[in-house]
């Protein structure tokens, strides 16, 4: 597991390098989706800290919290605490990563939360299905967020990129 903002982190760069514009909203879900195709691969979690099903899909409250500031605009500086935040060098991680930007850098933040709203993904299970809308801060638990990912793994076809649909 890794830190979520060394995670968050790792977009960023990726999103000054290319100049692919990266919101709040859309951080958040490149975390969560990194996090379910990480657990779908390698039945590992990839971040530190749990995924929330809130009123607007599954969100990750440290980054949520790190980048609201910026509301619907472009993020335009990482996060930072005392310490720094930095992904260890891993390059499996890192390749992986890569993976995940160059999938889906392509989509903004509204189309990446439509995608992790469709029925019967993690957070409609939770939220709407196992009553995540009335209780309020329902966590998604990684088992359900695991075979999901796991499902998309079995439909996507051999050419195109595991990772098309969140």
């Amino acid at each position: 597991m890794y830190n979520t903002l060394a995670i968050a982190n790792f977009f960023i760069k990726s999103s000054f390098a290319t100049g692919d514009e990266l919101t709040p909203m859309k951080l958040i879900k490149l975390c969560y989706i990194a996090h379910g195709w990480h657990l779908g691969l390698y039945e590992k979690p990839l971040l530190d800290e749990p995924v929330y099903a809130w009123k607007f899909g599954p969100v990750v409250v440290n980054v949520y919290h790190h980048f609201k500031c910026f509301g619907n605009s472009r993020i335009t500086s990482y996060a930072k605490t005392i310490n720094g935040i930095e992904l260890p060098n891993v390059p499996e991680t890192e390749a992986f990563l890569e993976r995940i930007w160059d999938v889906y850098k392509k989509f903004d933040g509204i189309q990446l939360s439509a995608m992790t709203h469709q029925k019967d993904t993690p957070w409609d299970i939770v939220y709407n299905q196992m009553n995540g809308k009335v209780n309020k801060d329902s966590i998604i638990p990684d088992n359900i967020i695991e075979q999901h990912y796991k499902t998309l793994m079995k439909k996507a076809p051999e050419n195109e990129p595991r990772a098309v649909q969140a």
